[in-house]
């Protein structure tokens, strides 16, 4: 069963996916709407109810900070707020040390902040289900927009549920009294570019459901969503979810056990403590990772993607001999930010393909003949395949390098997840954003950090770690994300085999595919890692494994490529590995300030970037006829 969803212009600023008020997207449909977010069009950012959550604070989360900015702050100071002291301090440390690049005098200051209902005991413990503990960073107004870059980079901030928890007890003390969100609008880029205004008080009326003028693709069917909230179990009946926030032990063991690759018996039924996956007699057996003896200890949760890899940044701070990190390839943009703004810097091989290993290894040698007692590097953090030309890196010789010259690796697997691919062999650390196809539905963020046990590390690593990891996940994100999570690899089937379908239809119709005819062609490339490393890609490449449900596409004008995205009908907006298909013009959106130089790295201002779904395979295929015929025409006007 399937619902169609409106994909037109009117649904600008709405929530992705629809009536979803956790969501993680937000919709701009055309390339105008995209233009204008990262120009701070006031028609634009102030339809916008929802955004991805490192970008848009959410609604939520602004109306928790206003309430602390009265209650605490001094003189009109701005805040973001943490669920740990230990964040809180790396987000003071870094606004402290950022502010002092710019020559700046500023004041951090940090409020422990325990939430509970006027009932509880006077010394209550902040680990129950009643009280909340928050930590809040208070500072100047002006300097909000160095602040929000610690939120963006290291996904660390306190997530939307954890603020209605947190606005549902404040909101049991007293008469109801709204507080509007206060925030100045800022740029989430630089602190000195045009302001981007995220914020919004004004509401849009919801999409609506039904039929269009053009072809709409449909997408899968979950149960309805009531938008009604119980302020003590926030039962959201579109999952039927009626576990207490006390189940948020179970559902993270069972995420563990299933990142890990342990589970016999993998089950979509939950028991009577919660998810059975995660109940302390579920069957377990080897991991199917690929590496012997990985198990859920191995595993370790955070509350987003980002914060998987900054931590693994950290970590690697912590246990090996500091120096520079090395980013081969070119990453989605915050890998890089952190790698750069924490710790001494980093090396950059942005085309991450043959030339650029040579060059590391040139690196390498000399750095080490330098100073042979050191390791040359701290890590080389990589993507298998890369966000978002999906090349992938030769990790055999990566490999080689790491263990000649002893420094670790640091592999992002998100684009091709764990059902195609296996990279933890390569890989003394794996990160992975669960927020994306593991989750699928879009409501709920997360992320992963998983150990190789035969790492030469390993024990290091673990050892700190164990030591020092502090689960700041939040309970009820964790018991969406293993709900939603059940039926990953099913899922990665369907849309593996949709976006195979997909991209050899357009490589046919592109230049580098089309052998018949030249004439207005629209498509110059298609990047899929079914043609792009497919070596590299095949030396991970699990049995029966795909190619994952990304691509891009770059075009033989930029004319062409805002004809094909904006007569494309499927939702569009940031993020990817959704269970429907969702489209960006990537570039547009994560490098606006910096075009030329993604150019210089084949990140072509005009590309689309497209995370398949899985909508019907033929209503996909003519939705993308339809996008194609639009681009086709356009090339045709230009020449």
């Amino acid at each position: 069963m399937t619902a169609v969803v409106a994909t037109g212009n009117d649904t600008l600023g709405h929530a992705v996916p629809p009536f979803t008020p956790h969501a993680i997207s937000v919709s701009l449909p055309t390339w105008r709407d995209n233009v204008g977010y990262e120009e701070g069009e006031k028609r634009v950012v102030e339809s916008m109810v929802s955004g991805y959550p490192r970008f848009f604070i959410h609604l939520s989360i602004q109306k928790l900070a206003s309430i602390c900015e009265q209650k605490f702050g001094i003189n009109g100071e701005k805040s973001l707020l943490c669920s740990s002291k230990r964040a809180a301090d790396h987000c003071r440390e870094f606004i402290l040390a950022r502010v002092a690049l710019s020559g700046i005098s500023t004041h951090v200051r940090l409020v422990r902040y325990l939430v509970r209902p006027e009932h509880a005991p006077s010394q209550p413990s902040s680990s129950t289900d009643e009280c909340v503990e928050l930590h809040i960073i208070l500072f100047p107004a002006d300097i909000f927009p160095i602040a929000k870059q610690f939120w963006q980079h290291t996904g660390m901030g306190i997530s939307s549920r954890f603020a209605e928890r947190c606005l549902a007890i404040l909101g049991s003390q007293q008469p109801s009294s709204p507080v509007a969100p206060s925030r100045s609008p800022v740029s989430w880029r630089s602190p000195y570019k045009a302001s981007n205004k995220h914020y919004s008080k004004h509401i849009p009326a919801s999409p609506s459901l039904g039929g269009e003028s053009r072809p709409s693709a449909s997408l899968p069917s979950c149960p309805p969503e009531a938008l009604c909230k119980d302020q003590d179990t926030y039962i959201e009946e579109r999952y039927g979810r009626n576990l207490p926030l006390s189940a948020g032990a179970h559902a993270k063991r069972a995420l563990r056990r299933r990142i890990a690759g342990v589970l016999v018996h993998d089950t979509m039924d939950d028991g009577p403590h919660g998810p059975s996956a995660g109940a302390l007699d579920a069957e377990l057996g080897p991991s199917s990772r690929g590496v012997k003896d990985v198990t859920e200890n191995d595993v370790f949760l955070f509350p987003t993607g980002m914060a998987a890899i900054w931590n693994a940044h950290q970590l690697a701070l912590a246990v090996r001999p500091v120096a520079r990190s090395v980013c081969f390839g070119f990453p989605y943009t915050d890998t890089l930010k952190i790698l750069q703004k924490w710790g001494p810097g980093c090396h950059f091989f942005g085309h991450g393909q043959d030339s650029d290993a040579d060059a590391l290894e040139n690196l390498l040698e000399q750095t080490s003949s330098e100073n042979p007692s050191t390791p040359p590097i701290l890590a080389i953090f990589t993507e298998f395949p890369s966000n978002p030309l999906l090349r992938s890196p030769d990790l055999t010789r990566l490999r080689s390098l790491a263990d000649k010259y002893d420094f670790l690796i640091v592999v992002d697997d998100t684009i091709g997840n764990f059902v195609n691919i296996e990279v933890l062999p390569y890989a003394d650390v794996v990160v992975s954003s669960l927020s994306k196809i593991f989750s699928g539905c879009a409501n709920t963020m997360g992320g992963s950090l998983v150990l190789n046990p035969q790492g030469r590390h390993y024990a290091a690593l673990k050892q700190y770690l164990s030591t020092n990891y502090e689960d700041v996940y939040f309970s009820e994100d964790a018991l969406f994300m293993e709900r939603n999570s059940r039926d990953f690899a099913q899922r990665v089937r369907i849309i593996d085999a949709n976006t195979e379908a997909i991209c050899d239809f357009l490589r046919a119709r592109s230049l580098s595919g089309n052998t018949s005819h030249r004439e207005c062609i629209a498509i110059k490339e298609v990047y899929y890692p079914k043609y792009f490393c497919p070596t590299n890609y095949a030396i991970c490449q699990v049995p029966e494994g795909g190619y994952g449900g990304l691509f891009s596409l770059t075009f033989t004008s930029l004319a062409a490529s805002r004809a094909f995205f904006d007569a494309l009908p499927c939702l569009k907006g940031p993020s990817l590995g959704t269970n429907f298909t969702l489209a960006c013009p990537y570039t547009i959106l994560a490098h606006y300030n910096e075009l030329e130089w993604a150019a210089e790295y084949g990140v072509e201002e005009g590309l689309v970037r497209i995370s398949v779904g899985m909508e019907e395979k033929e209503d996909l295929m003519r939705c993308f006829e339809v996008a194609l015929k639009a681009a086709e025409a356009a090339t045709a006007v230009v020449n």
